[in-house]
């Protein structure tokens, strides 16, 4: 299963508000929060190591080196979020009742930002072992209840509990 026109739409929104609210939490202008390198890419568009069973999202990182002009390098980070359209559909076809996309979309745009400011700050190494890696995803689960309160609905709530201790719906790793 792939995002639809308007599916794909809802996500470039989902990442643009995630922007905002993130930005704004962090203390982040618009202009720090655009050095953040990073795009966005749906299942459709993926190349097969960033495909991710288990995950509605998957976060890679590039490690790019320019040469400009002047023969002077530049070398930076560069993060690719991958959204598994599979899993996030799945996920709203089976909790159709409950689970609507716009909130989930939210949610894992702005959880997928925190990892990226968070690996970009150095309060984790991308690199890091297994173990640290699971604590941090509770880590970022907390800082992205934190962030969405600011625009919190009956439908973010629930996908909140929803990643909470007690349910879960899949992994979000990175």
């Amino acid at each position: 299963m792939y995002f639809s026109t308007a599916q794909t739409s809802l996500a470039n929104n989902a990442f643009q508000q995630a922007e905002k609210i993130t930005g704004k939490y962090f203390r982040l202008s618009p202009e720090v929060m655009k050095n953040h390198r990073y795009d966005v890419k749906t299942l459709a568009y993926l190349e097969d190591h960033e495909v991710k069973d288990g995950a509605f999202a998957h976060l890679c990182r590039y490690h790019y080196t320019k040469d400009d002009r002047s023969n002077q390098r530049d070398s930076f980070y560069f993060y690719r979020i991958c959204l598994q359209d599979n899993r996030i559909l799945d996920a709203i076809n089976r909790g159709h009742s409950f689970i609507k996309l716009n909130p989930l979309l939210l949610y894992i745009a702005a959880h997928e930002l925190v990892h990226i400011i968070r690996f970009e700050t150095r309060e984790i190494d991308f690199d890091a072992s297994r173990e640290e890696k699971e604590r941090e995803e509770d880590k970022v689960h907390a800082i992205t209840s934190d962030i969405l309160q600011s625009c919190i609905s009956s439908d973010l709530k629930l996908i909140l509990d929803c990643f909470g201790n007690r349910y879960k719906i899949g992994d979000l790793c990175n």
